[in-house]
């Protein structure tokens, strides 16, 4: 405890020393509960032309606002969406073609049989359906690279297995040639 705490504790009496009056407390509280009532003028703003106004402005204000938003928003997804398509249209004109020759090859082959061709076929044919989902999930716009990346991808995969198609026709035709002797 220190000194001053001592203090308050051994003067407790001497400030007891003021007391409250409360009849005299309670005498002013009533006198001013019966004095009558001054009329206050009370001006409501929601019935001034200027708050109208103003109010119909801020209104204003935010429902443009709002629809800027909205339409900047718009804006931003369809060209975020026509890139995607660009970007789409442009890996598409590039693979599309590789793989088109690359199937052809394929279907000219005499070392292949029709079985072989055709499972081989069939196999691209999966592919392609993977490839036109992907399609439909790009335009929900889910997310554009990844999409893009796995069309790539797709891509990918087929122009390789038609290349190591491909490798094995050339070396079985290499295997023939060797035991063909050229005069």
């Amino acid at each position: 405890m220190d000194d001053f705490e001592k203090y308050i504790k051994e003067n407790k009496t001497l400030f007891d020393v003021h007391k409250a009056d409360k009849s005299k407390l309670w005498a002013n509280i009533e006198s001013g509960l019966n004095k009558p009532e001054t009329k206050t003028k009370t001006i409501k703003l929601w019935n001034s032309f200027v708050f109208k106004a103003a109010a119909t402005v801020v209104i204003a204000l935010g429902v443009f606002s709002l629809i800027n938003t909205v339409m900047v928003n718009r804006v931003n997804e369809n060209s975020q969406n026509s890139l995607a398509m660009q970007e789409l249209n442009d890996i598409d004109s590039h693979y599309k073609g590789l793989v088109a020759y690359q199937v052809r090859l394929v279907n000219k082959s005499t070392q292949l049989s029709v079985d072989e061709k055709k499972e081989f076929l069939s196999f691209m044919d999966e592919l392609d359906v993977e490839y036109e989902l992907l399609k439909l999930e790009l335009q929900k716009n889910v997310d554009n690279e990844r999409v893009l990346e796995a069309i790539v991808i797709n891509y990918k995969k087929r122009i390789e297995l038609i290349e190591n198609l491909l490798k094995q026709i050339n070396r079985s035709k290499k295997l023939d040639n060797d035991d063909v002797y050229i005069l």
